[in-house]
């Protein structure tokens, strides 16, 4: 069996036709600049072509996935990749339920619950009862009854299925278990001063609106009345409005026509049943269009407040907490609770000894990986990439697999270098198992503990692609080729203290900030200054900074979470860049997100050849019909469905992936099509374009925040959020600025090689030395060394944080003994890294 995984030649992206062996059974460390050709080698070279062999050797369509540019690959094993991008949005998911510890707690609760009699209120005891030891067993018991001891009154027995919120036995009946209801929010629906043909009606939009317009016509002519595209909503008579509103199967609109039945074609569904029917389809799936667009409120259930779950379940209680409590509990309570069963367990309950031995060890394996703050009932929606690749990493030590290769991008994103060294011994039992363990990753620590390192580079982009050291980091740091071993050598000499900005004297403070876990009887940001606010995952950092502070944007809107703010008076506007994904639409890509294709369109619109075709700007979008392929309209890619495993996307055979018709492509600006471009990184295109004022400037800042190695044609969906969050950045920082705008930034550093860091503080500093405050959600020691001042929160994560642990210069907060991240700025502050 080969010990290593031996790559020649691959030529995929920007690998200029490497060759490197992966040493199998090892914790490896796959580093470089952002942009260097990490990913490409690691996801796009190793992992695609472990998933075409494999699917070859099941006997199935292998060649859906396209084969790697690479001369050969030998040594491969089945491989695991654990991405950043939350897959699940639906609202039914939660910690609980992908971890399955959430059916662990329903077992416990099933067989050791004290259940309150809703009719006496007279407890009874568990019964005991031999069952089968799986839990899957024990539904079977499910709508029996027992009789209550005290009143004599016949019960339901209760199972696991009386415990899900997923399952009609357990659910709230009045919120069929999402712990909250919802009603259409008319206001942002319609908007009666527009026509229905301008966008009157906010959930139609594009060509779904022009299909349901005709069928409107349709049906007004018909029921003998004409319906106007054209005509302002507020002048719509009752008929047209019913019809608009509840369509033609309402009893509102039937009133008008009791006796005409619709034929088919005149069958409009009505825009308030068309949303209704959607949100139920999606059960209010997080980032669908109808809740993205506000067009529904939501507010928590007034019969289960959120619980989910029935009355006569909530009332079951096992050592004295029922399972909406535990559900609410961080898992670092569930842990202690787990160890507490386990040492009362009564000699009868023999048949619960199973689950309750093995919950504490699922759970010490994400408390290990710094998640021991979330709670069971947490929606996976919400949580960072980071928190959602750690959670499923804790989940696969549990699986017992040997020999596989586990690749995985970046887990230390979100996480204190508290939690750090946890991570790194889950990787390391990973690894003991019998894995290879194949790491993206910035964080030098994880360096440190790796077996081996591969440093790619030396640049981004073009100038990246290349294997520039290999070793230990001592390797690295005697490498003159390797970027990471020149940061380390600069880093060992200790830099002079940077002088500290005192800001302009003024400030903005939050007086009794109490919302989740926060607790801070006040806090200031000075003004003027660029502020770091720190402390363990889970501290509350991001509640402080995004829910309290960031509620200064509407000047109307009724504070929340504190008593008061003052010191708003002293700034003009709030940008706020957070986490949040740019978006799932997959035609939104870099060039039309930054708006340069839009100019790009105009460009190639306005040249000769194009005038000569009569071509417009129109048939150089490839989001209309006109001038793209209709093949795969204008995508370049098509989506083959794989059943079992993830959807595949396939080159356009028409197209070659190059989205539009041969006429359009035959219409080049300086030897290339508006394909090319698209093809084309920001940093290859910037001397093509550097003359076209309207784009140049937007291309140099994209270089400039570090990301000239995205592609123009590159989907949003594929960034990441501190790649989403650098270029709208790119964007604030290319606009003139008017007043003194407060910035607010959710870990900028994501993503970023620490040489990348120091880019990113220059346009930081740049932002604060033209008059601007910038305050950061940070982990990263390098980042919060250089900051002006420091506000940590804590000290723990969950219910343990939330405290205002330390404030001041980071030489300040270094002295403060309870701050976790005072420790560590203390040890770089004193020897580099």
């Amino acid at each position: 069996m080969k010990e290593t995984i031996v790559i020649k030649g691959a030529r995929e992206n920007n690998l200029k036709n490497i060759s490197l062996s992966i040493p199998k059974y090892k914790l490896v460390v796959l580093t470089g600049p952002s942009g260097s050709g990490k990913s490409t080698l690691a996801m796009d070279t190793l992992q695609r072509e472990c998933q075409r062999q494999y699917l070859d050797s099941m006997g199935m369509m292998s060649d859906a996935i396209s084969k790697p540019k690479v001369e050969s690959i030998e040594g491969l094993s089945p491989s695991i990749s654990v991405g950043q991008h939350v897959t699940n949005r639906n609202p039914r998911s939660t910690v609980g339920t992908v971890t399955d510890l959430y059916t662990y707690v329903r077992f416990i609760f099933a067989r050791l619950g004290e259940r309150i009699c809703p009719h006496c209120s007279g407890r009874i005891l568990p019964s005991f009862e031999p069952v089968g030891l799986l839990m899957e067993e024990d539904e079977e018991i499910d709508r029996q009854t027992t009789s209550c001891p005290h009143c004599g009154e016949k019960l339901e027995k209760l199972g696991m299925s009386h415990f899900s919120f997923n399952k009609p036995e357990g659910a709230c009946e009045a919120c069929s278990g999402l712990g909250h209801v919802a009603t259409i929010n008319e206001a942002a629906v319609f908007h009666p001063e527009l026509s229905l043909s301008e966008g009157g009606v906010a959930s139609l939009n594009g060509v779904h609106r022009d299909i349901q317009t005709r069928i409107l016509v349709a049906a007004g002519k018909h029921f003998g009345f004409e319906f106007d595209p054209d005509q302002l909503l507020k002048d719509y008579g009752p008929i047209q409005r019913d019809l608009l509103y509840y369509g033609v199967e309402s009893e509102a609109f039937k009133r008008h026509y009791p006796d005409v039945k619709p034929i088919q074609g005149t069958k409009f569904e009505g825009v308030i049943p068309g949303l209704w029917r959607r949100y139920k389809e999606k059960e209010g799936e997080a980032g669908s269009q109808e809740k993205e667009g506000g067009f529904f409120h939501e507010t928590l259930c007034p019969e289960c407040h959120g619980a989910r779950l029935k009355k006569e379940v909530r009332l079951v209680e096992v050592a004295g907490s029922s399972i909406s409590e535990v559900s609410d509990w961080s898992l670092g309570e569930v842990y202690d609770w787990t160890k507490r069963l386990q040492e009362e367990q009564p000699p009868e309950a023999l048949h619960v000894i199973e689950p309750i031995h093995d919950m504490p060890k699922r759970l010490k394996r994400i408390l290990d990986v710094g998640l021991g703050y979330l709670s069971l009932n947490r929606q996976t929606v919400t949580l960072s990439g980071g928190e959602a690749q750690r959670l499923r990493l804790a989940s696969l030590l549990g699986s017992g697999l040997t020999g596989v290769l586990y690749i995985l991008d970046e887990p230390t994103t979100g996480l204190h270098p508290r939690d750090t060294s946890g991570l790194i011994r889950v990787l390391q039992d990973l690894r003991d198992l019998g894995n290879t363990v194949l790491v993206i990753e910035h964080d030098i620590e994880m360096m440190r503990a790796a077996d081996h390192v591969i440093d790619i580079g030396p640049g981004a982009g073009l100038n990246g692609g290349n294997v520039v050291g290999e070793g230990s980091l001592e390797d690295l740091m005697s490498s003159e080729l390797s970027v990471t071993g020149a940061y380390l050598r600069e880093e060992s000499v200790k830099a002079p203290v940077r002088q500290r900005r005192k800001g302009n004297g003024q400030q903005i403070t939050i007086l009794e900030a109490k919302i989740r876990n926060i607790d801070i009887p006040s806090v200031s940001f000075p003004l003027g200054c660029l502020v770091a606010v720190t402390g363990v995952s889970g501290s509350g950092k991001s509640t402080l900074v995004f829910d309290i502070l960031a509620q200064a944007q509407s000047k109307e809107q009724e504070l929340s979470g504190c008593k008061e703010m003052k010191g708003l008076q002293n700034i003009g506007d709030i940008v706020t860049f957070d986490q949040t994904p740019m978006g799932r639409v997959q035609r939104s890509n870099v060039a039309t997100y930054t708006d340069v294709f839009t100019h790009l369109r105009k460009l190639f619109a306005g040249l000769p050849e194009a005038k000569d075709r009569n071509l417009t700007t129109k048939h150089f979008s490839f989001n209309t019909p006109g001038g793209r392929c209709e093949t795969c309209q204008g995508l370049g890619v098509l989506t083959v469905d794989m059943n079992f495993l993830p959807d595949l996307e396939v080159k356009c055979p028409d197209c070659k992936g190059r989205r539009f018709s041969d006429e359009v492509l035959e219409v080049q600006y300086k030897g290339l099509s508006i394909s090319d471009l698209l093809n084309m990184s920001v940093q290859e295109s910037l001397p093509i374009l550097k003359d076209e004022t309207k784009m140049a400037g937007i291309i140099e800042m994209l270089c400039e925040v570090g990301l000239g190695y995205l592609q123009w044609g590159q989907s949003v969906k594929t960034l990441s959020g501190g790649e989403g969050q650098r270029i709208r950045l790119a964007k604030e920082l290319s606009k003139p600025s008017k007043n003194h705008t407060l910035y607010l930034l959710d870990e900028p550093t994501t993503g970023l090689h620490p040489s990348d860091i120091r880019q990113l503080q220059v346009l930081l500093d740049k932002l604060v030395d033209t008059g601007n405050t910038v305050v950061v959600v940070e982990h990263s020691l390098e980042l919060i060394r250089e900051s002006d001042w420091v506000i940590d929160i804590g000290p723990e994560g969950g219910a343990e944080g939330g405290k205002l642990v330390a404030e001041g210069t980071p030489e300040q907060v270094a002295e403060v003994k309870a701050s976790y991240t005072g420790m560590f700025l203390k040890q770089i502050l004193a020897e580099g890294i």
